[in-house]
């Protein structure tokens, strides 16, 4: 399958009541990133996908569904820019254009500091919380060097490599993803450099300014991690981690992943260990991150990303979407080819041997009905 053309940049920016209505859709109830792009590559604008969303609810069986109401859109926004921060929005000035191409990538970006770090070169550094001394002072020496070749250096704002690296980078260039609101400090721990990476750095988030973390809100921050970066390096990590997490991101995303190697003994090793064997570059020093980068395109290709209903020609809003002749059908045939463990969307259609404008809008009513659910990387899985 074809990737997904990017969208151009608006040179100006948004009207305000277009703002408001894209702030609106993502908002919407059960609106995820690339929900959101295929609504907007349908419909052509977030107002006629918000007039459509009712319709789209109303065929999932779902009653009185109503899409986020224009008044929490405005709150939002001057929630934000009370705080300083700016929103940065999919397709229009300023938003980072390593994230554009992404199938998932976060429709709004709320951004508080120095926006003009998105416009260099960024590689991310990502391990352990409970990083051991050997491991925080590799971040450190990782994160200097990288800064020193003028990288901006990318991370979670977590305990640990995370911290050890924003430290390390915060006079050169640093970008704390955040899995909360922009306002939120998390961990309380890293008050102190929250606050310095605001006033000299950059904090990002796509969510709205208060929002507390939750444990789903950090896979979806991952993402972000691995897709502003040209490569993302692994210091410490155990086999089921966050790290890996962003790690597999970075794969799917068509980026470079390097690990730091450590002792077969140490448990906070084993996810880099892991990584090395399967094919990640072994990383002793910013050198050999930097040769990587050297080697690589300076411009990462996008990703293949799974087709989306732009693949189709358009259909007005008013026509009827298509769909085989008994749609119950093809959502049996959907959900009895997923399970828990997540599965590509272009393997789904391949499998299924139908057009892919039959099954998009399908995919849709069932993650509408709560039936499916989408990760990172365009992949699917089906709920029970």
């Amino acid at each position: 399958m074809p990737a997904q053309a990017a969208l151009p940049l608006i040179a100006a920016p948004l009207p305000e009541d277009d703002l408001v209505d894209r702030l609106r859709l993502i908002r919407s109830r059960r609106v995820g990133a690339t929900t959101y792009h295929r609504l907007m590559a349908e419909h052509g604008t977030a107002r006629a996908a918000l007039d459509a969303l009712p319709d789209i609810a109303r065929a999932a069986c779902i009653d009185s569904y109503e899409p986020c109401p224009e008044g929490v859109a405005r709150a939002e926004l001057a929630k934000g820019r009370a705080l300083g921060a700016v929103p940065l929005i999919h397709g229009g000035p300023g938003y980072p254009a390593a994230l554009a191409d992404l199938p998932d990538a976060p429709a709004i970006l709320w951004a508080l500091g120095r926006t003009d770090l998105l416009d260099r070169p960024m590689v991310a550094l990502v391990g352990a919380r409970n990083a051991s001394s050997l491991g925080t002072r590799m971040a450190r020496k990782l994160a200097e060097g990288l800064a020193g070749a003028g990288h901006v250096v990318v991370s979670g704002l977590a305990r640990g490599i995370d911290r050890a690296a924003h430290l390390a980078a915060l006079e050169t260039g640093t970008i704390a993803v955040l899995a909360g609101g922009v306002d939120v400090v998390y961990p309380t721990e890293n008050e102190a450099l929250f606050h310095d990476i605001g006033a000299r750095g950059l904090r990002l988030s796509e969510h709205p300014a208060g929002l507390h973390p939750q444990a789903r809100h950090f896979p979806q921050r991952n993402r972000i991690i691995s897709g502003l970066a040209r490569a993302v390096v692994v210091v410490e990590a155990a086999a089921r981690s966050g790290s890996l997490i962003t790690a597999r991101s970075a794969l799917d995303q068509g980026r470079e992943v390097l690990a730091v190697p450590g002792h077969p003994f140490d448990a906070r090793a084993s996810g880099c260990n892991l990584l090395i064997r399967d094919g990640a570059t072994l990383v002793r020093g910013p050198e050999d991150v930097i040769e990587a980068l050297d080697s690589t395109p300076t411009r990462v290709p996008p990703p293949k990303a799974p087709p989306r209903i732009t693949e189709v020609p358009a259909t007005p809003a008013h026509a009827s979407r298509p769909a085989p002749a008994d749609p119950a059908a093809l959502h049996a045939r959907i959900l009895s080819r997923l399970g828990p463990s997540p599965l590509a969307e272009d393997q789904l259609i391949r499998d299924l041997a139908l057009p892919a404008g039959h099954i998009a809008p399908e995919l849709l009513t069932l993650e509408m009905e709560g039936r499916i659910a989408r990760a990172p990387g365009g992949l699917l899985s089906r709920l029970d």
